[in-house]
């Protein structure tokens, strides 16, 4: 097939960028993919991290060819991206969905794509709503999404939003493939802990990614002083703050766990993701809500096991007393309790063996599969919405 993506890909930063690469370079392997990414992404006012560029050479493994195209606040770029897109006139369209920030772009394109070319937009859905969205959110998302001729979600809770939202789409779930891409150089847990400082036999929790107020942060460092009366683990918070650091920093203090917490505030580049993954012991995913999360694809990237809460797609991703530990969220002491359990009953390897076959399961193949499924019309589905389906009314 003749495919274009649009998505953000080197050098700009985040799990969305390398979720574009990966699947394009599997795409590549079977179909013509044409990558329109951007010039720009979000503007500073509304971005709360850093706003520089990835810091990983040029020869990062996440590098692709693309065509930067697109800058969201200027309607022009996204003329000239519909332009290539009906010159090309492709089989398929894929479009991602993740923010509303996205919105104004996507209405015209999709608008224009529909009205002026008989292309098929298939949208991938990272989140119908993002964590932290609201009911503008939900307003927005139906009405892009209406548009879709398919979607597919990476979530049984996403998969319920959007069939309640456009009760006649063409829907398809899939598991968000493993993030294995950075795990191809592992280090030696010992060489990756003389790195970071941290002692060969202390246990050692890994917390890994943008941190924001869903991603319940504060419950991991609560749940730790209940953890280090059975066990003496050591926690690493490792990324980048969206916002203020302080609150967390002044926990940590008064709880008494300054050598114990060890920060690591800032941006990781690809190449050294591998240093953290390979010197923990597990991974905690403490999330008070979510779809699914790019962190669980990397700990599985890296075979190491998780302890995270019964949010979103989490258990349908990480399988309790399988490949990791699922409690619910926003509760320290059930999370400290999974915590030493993981500890005291010697869960790291037969965790980590059941994630070495999950991974070669649910690798980037069926999510291939799946898009040239969903490329084909179907009989059985409206694929064309009369206009009354638009409303975004549907509480």
């Amino acid at each position: 097939m003749k495919i274009t993506l649009i998505g953000p890909t080197y050098p700009f930063r985040g799990g969305i960028a390398h979720y574009t690469t990966l699947l394009t370079h599997h795409l590549r392997q079977h179909h013509d993919v044409r990558l329109i990414s951007y010039l720009k992404q979000y503007p500073k006012w509304l971005y709360p991290g850093n706003t520089a560029m990835d810091p990983s050479p040029d020869d990062s493994a996440l590098r692709v060819e693309c065509d930067r195209v697109l800058t969201p606040m200027n309607p022009l770029t996204w003329w000239r991206a519909f332009r290539m897109i009906q010159r090309d006139n492709p089989d398929l369209l894929l479009l991602q969905w993740w923010t509303p920030f996205w919105s104004p772009m996507l209405f015209v394109l999709t608008r224009l794509v529909r009205r002026y070319t008989n292309v098929r937009i298939l949208f991938l859905c990272h989140h119908v709503i993002a964590p932290d969205g609201g009911m503008f959110d939900w307003y927005l998302a139906r009405r892009i999404l209406w548009r879709g001729h398919a979607f597919i979600v990476m979530s049984e809770e996403d998969f319920a939003l959007l069939r309640r939202a456009l009760p006649w789409a063409r829907i398809k779930g899939v598991t968000h493939p493993p993030y294995d891409v950075f795990s191809r150089t592992p280090l030696p847990r010992a060489e990756a802990r003389a790195r970071l400082g941290l002692n060969a036999d202390d246990p050692v929790l890994l917390f890994f990614g943008f941190i924001r107020r869903y991603k319940g942060l504060r419950h991991l460092i609560r749940a730790l002083p209940l953890v280090r009366q059975h066990i003496p683990a050591r926690l690493l918070i490792v990324g980048e703050f969206w916002e203020d650091d302080r609150p967390y920093r002044s926990l940590v203090r008064e709880l008494g766990l300054d050598d114990v917490v060890h920060f690591h505030s800032e941006y990781v580049p690809n190449e050294q993701i591998a240093v953290y993954f390979s010197a923990c012991d597990a991974v905690v995913l403490p999330y008070l809500e979510a779809t699914q999360s790019g962190v669980a694809q990397l700990a599985i990237g890296f075979e190491k096991p998780m302890i995270a809460t019964s949010v979103g797609g989490m258990p349908e991703t990480i399988h309790d007393g399988e490949t990791g530990l699922i409690v619910p969220p926003g509760d320290s002491a059930a999370l400290a309790d999974a915590i030493v359990r993981f500890f005291r009953e010697g869960l790291a390897e037969p965790f980590a063996q059941n994630i070495r076959v999950a991974r070669e399961r649910d690798s980037w193949m069926p999510l291939v599969r799946l898009i040239e499924e969903l490329a084909e019309p179907s009989a059985a589905h409206a694929e064309q919405p009369a206009p009354q389906t638009a409303s975004p009314r549907v509480l």
